[in-house]
């Protein structure tokens, strides 16, 4: 593999980049109107137009990329994450072509790819599943006897369905027929499939991941896991690994299910195998990314391995790096997807120029990330501006760095997430290891709530800023450089 093409944007085009060079392996990059001027485009050794800023006018159109693949002699392409990477028919394209798809077969996206279809793969290699059905259900008068017998609530999910589109939670019979419809219509605009199903909802649900790798030869490890729980829309907002609340032997267990599932398809390549825990610490089956996901550094902070690199050369034939014997969990890491978004206003996304754009750095301290100062955020793409990662010995100092890191991040001229990240770290719900994925719901649905927890950190911010004020002018001190804290008083609402 002498020369790639990544089929993405941003942050993961530049992370792709970097790998690929460490590698000797030329890179091309690819860019829409909105993205002549970025990063990805600048770092890459060529870089090509492929069309308007909006993603089906440029970054989702097959044919302009493969041309641009033969016309320059790519012999790889990358698809990062989003867009084209779960793509089987772009996938069997790629490879009808002569080139090296680095991502798994099309018959394993195609599997995977359908909630119930990927279901029914696991069943027969007896992975948990939640109780429900693994078939798609159209008929009301059959969807109220299913719910009758496995109990309210009840979640209808979208079976093509992915980032909390087409679903529903339903907690009585009366409001089942409305919310059913409602997931029907939404997974068919979404997925062009209004195919539904239906699952028990599992209380207090913590989302813990498992990094899985293939290679051609027959391998599989796991690389251990991911909590994913702090969501908000059903999409990550902080990943941390290791778990707090996995032992050695649970780990185990997820683990090797996590295998069961690559085996059940014969994946090859990165893939995440996703499962609820309940509150029991009971594992359920919730679907498989064919992909590298947006929170694989944390993976890679406590293994020391680059993952995209691992990617390639299983895509050039290789055997895995290491097998399972050969990998150990060193400290923790913890990720917080930095979002320009409006946190008081449903974290609806936010744009805007970056009149200020700082990234902190230190000892173990990551950023990924594909804007600088004075760029502007583009509407057209997933409002996501960095990926801050740090990692350290034990979680409790990787809490405190990651407070550090956002402390000394500073962004200006659109608004962020920020505040919410540093205060999920500092609660006790969450420093304790004690929270689901209805975190939002029980401490930041109302700023109320938020008001009444960060009321003492306020006034402890202030006292600090007059002390430190009176000190400067006992000193006679005639500059006073100030900083954007990020913290108590702008989350206080008015």
């Amino acid at each position: 593999m002498q020369k790639v093409l990544i089929a993405n944007r941003g942050e993961i085009a530049r992370r792709v980049i970097r790998t690929l060079k460490k590698m000797g392996i030329k890179t091309v990059a690819i860019y829409s109107d909105a993205d002549r001027n970025a990063l990805h485009v600048r770092e890459a050794d060529e870089a090509v137009y492929v069309g308007a800023s909006p993603s089906n006018e440029s970054y989702l159109k097959q044919d302009v990329i493969l041309e641009y693949c033969k016309t320059l002699g790519v012999d790889g392409i990358h698809p990062g994450y989003g867009f084209l990477s779960e793509n089987a028919e772009f996938a069997t394209k790629v490879n009808d072509a002569g080139i090296t798809f680095i991502g798994p077969t099309p018959a394993s996206m195609q599997v995977m790819g359908d909630k119930l279809e990927a279901k029914q793969a696991v069943k027969k290699f007896n992975v948990p599943l939640v109780p429900g059905v693994d078939r798609a259900i159209v008929d009301v008068k059959e969807a109220k006897e299913i719910a009758l017998q496995v109990g309210f609530p009840i979640l209808i999910k979208a079976s093509a369905g992915g980032g909390g589109k087409g679903m529903r939670l339903v907690e009585n019979i009366e409001s089942l027929e409305e919310q059913m419809r409602m997931a029907q219509s939404e997974a068919r605009s979404s997925f062009g499939n209004d195919e539904v199903f239906i699952e028990k909802f599992v209380s207090k649900p913590r989302h813990i991941e498992i990094q899985v790798f293939g290679d051609t030869l027959g391998n599989y490890v796991y690389l251990f896991e991911r909590e994913c729980s702090i969501q908000r829309r059903h999409q990550k907002v902080i990943e941390e690994a290791p778990s707090s609340v996995l032992s050695t032997e649970l780990r185990a267990k997820m683990g090797e299910a996590a295998i069961a599932v690559c085996k059940s398809c014969n994946y090859v390549g990165a893939g995440t195998v996703e499962f609820l825990l309940d509150a029991n610490l009971d594992f359920f089956f919730l679907e498989m990314n064919t992909r590298l996901q947006v929170e694989h550094p944390v993976t890679e902070e406590i293994t020391g391995l680059d993952l995209v690199e691992w990617q390639i050369r299983v895509a050039r034939g290789e055997r895995l790096p290491k097998l399972q014997n050969e990998l150990t969990i060193h400290g923790h890491a913890i990720e917080i997807r930095l979002y320009a978004e409006d946190t008081f206003n449903g974290f609806t996304p936010d744009i805007g120029t970056l009149n200020r754009y700082r990234i902190p750095s230190g000892k173990n301290i990551r950023v990924d990330d594909s804007f600088e100062e004075g760029m502007e955020i583009p509407i057209y793409y997933d409002p996501m501006l960095a990926k801050l990662v740090v990692w350290d010995e034990t979680r409790e100092k990787a809490i405190a760095r990651m407070i550090f890191a956002i402390d000394n991040y500073q962004v200006s001229g659109v608004k962020t997430n920020l505040d919410f990240c540093k205060y999920v770290l500092k609660h006790k719900a969450f420093t304790s290891g004690d929270f689901d994925t209805n975190f939002i719901k029980h401490y930041f649905e109302t700023p109320e709530l938020v008001n009444t927890a960060m009321l003492e950190e306020k006034k402890a911010l202030e006292s600090a800023v007059e002390i430190l004020w009176k000190d400067l002018k006992e000193k006679n001190e005639r500059e006073f450089i100030s900083k954007p804290i990020h913290g108590a008083w702008k989350l206080m609402v008015k």
